[in-house]
């Protein structure tokens, strides 16, 4: 059975890799890993960020909700740029100027640039988000859900490296250079994109077909959004998003503060949690591609049960159990996100996904701000439990969604 299910792995990636897409893959996939493992360093810095700027949870709350509602609102002109101009072009923009914006958040010397120049770089990396799904739906039209799958493997094994090396580093020379260290990567990343990504000169559909698609009218935007399905997976998304934008939020500072761990224990256990989502991904997309959304979105409810276990437990061990269960909460995403871009009508697939992810994500950004401020007045614990409820939620509401797509 064993050499079975190895066969079968073999000729998956083999499949993935024909025609020379496994190097177009494995970049967008880079690209992804780099701007949101950088991202994702913000909440193992905030302790030293909050010492720096002297401010509280709340700020600390308000500043993770920047960051957020900034990617949320990128996704949009990002989706449309990647109808219009192109995914190499859109990509490569994304990452040359998150980049860019990083440097500037290294060299900020007070909390009002920190907050502009933080939101320059969440709006940059919002670029990204909608382009890579219309990228890899253009390479990969038999194999979706699994290419989408490893691709979002890729940000939780950047979110699993980068923050804990942000931390160390951190501890040790700064704050400064516990984020800067990642520009250099940045820049060859950049690189890669431009060169290995096709343009589109490059792309097979007829003049026709592409003034079809850079030109969707509003009407027919808004006449397709409207389908019930989507609306229901856009509103179960927003639920997992927002669960998830203020856990990873909140989890290092949460486990420093209240469960009494290092900052650089905090920072590992942080980079396990993500570890554990990378293997979650892949399994989700292919449960996605043989049975369907509804099932993948059961393998979240681990998380449910580890998010209202969270205040129970004491110690490293204790923090290890969880985020290891935890790590399948994000099961909802990769379904979820394959399930409405394939939806969607081909001609809007950039501007119709880059309108829903801006939704989710903006909505979802409320989520820290609102969790800073009850944690400040002592809510830690019974905030966490809240989100448990929340994610039970979500699994019942996505039992709603039809078995298959809708387009």
């Amino acid at each position: 059975m064993c050499a079975r299910y190895l066969t079968t792995i073999t000729d998956e990636l083999r499949a993935l890799n024909s025609g020379g897409r496994g190097i177009i893959l494995a970049t967008i996939a880079l690209g992804w890993g780099v701007t949101i493992g950088a991202r994702t360093i913000y909440p193992v810095l905030l302790p030293s960020l909050r010492s720096a700027y002297d401010f509280g949870l709340t700020a600390s709350g308000i500043l993770l909700s920047v960051l957020f509602a900034a990617y949320a609102l990128g996704q949009l002109p990002g989706g449309v740029l990647a109808d219009r101009a192109g995914e190499r072009i859109t990509l490569t923009l994304s990452v040359a100027v998150s980049g860019v914006a990083i440097t500037f958040v290294v060299i900020s010397q007070s909390t009002a640039a920190l907050f502009v120049v933080t939101a320059a770089f969440g709006f940059a990396v919002g670029f990204y988000a909608i382009a890579r799904f219309t990228a890899i739906a253009a390479i990969y039209p038999d194999r979706y859900g699994t290419a989408a799958g490893l691709t979002n493997t890729a940000p939780e094994l950047g979110q699993a490296l980068l923050p804990p090396i942000a931390g160390f580093v951190a501890s040790i020379v700064g704050w400064r250079l516990g984020l800067g260290f990642v520009v250099p990567i940045f820049v060859i990343t950049t690189v890669g994109l431009w060169v290995t990504v096709p343009g589109p000169s490059e792309d097979a559909a007829t003049d026709s077909d592409e003034t079809e698609k850079t030109s969707p009218s509003v009407r027919h935007v808004l006449g397709a959004l409207k389908n019930p399905a989507i609306l229901r997976a856009t509103a179960a998304m927003i639920l997992g998003v927002s669960i998830w934008q203020v856990f990873t939020g909140f989890y290092p500072t949460y486990l420093v503060e209240t469960k009494g761990l290092s900052s650089s224990r905090a920072a590992a256990v942080f980079g396990l949690y993500f570890a554990a989502t990378a293997v979650i991904h892949p399994v989700a997309g292919a449960v996605y591609d043989r049975f369907g959304v509804r099932r993948a979105y059961f393998l979240s409810g681990i998380a449910a049960v580890s998010l209202a276990a969270l205040p129970f437990v004491d110690g490293l061990g204790g923090a290890i159990a969880v985020s290891i269960g935890m790590g399948t909460l994000l099961a909802f995403e990769t379904p979820t996100e394959s399930y409405l871009v394939q939806s969607l009508p081909s001609s809007i697939e950039g501007t119709g996904f880059g309108i829903l992810r801006t939704t989710v994500f903006a909505v979802g950004a409320a989520g820290p701000a609102v969790f800073g401020v009850l944690a400040d007045r002592g809510y830690f614990d019974e905030l966490f439990i809240a989100l448990a409820i929340i994610a039970v939620g979500m699994i019942l509401l996505a039992r709603q969604l039809p078995s298959v797509s809708v387009r």
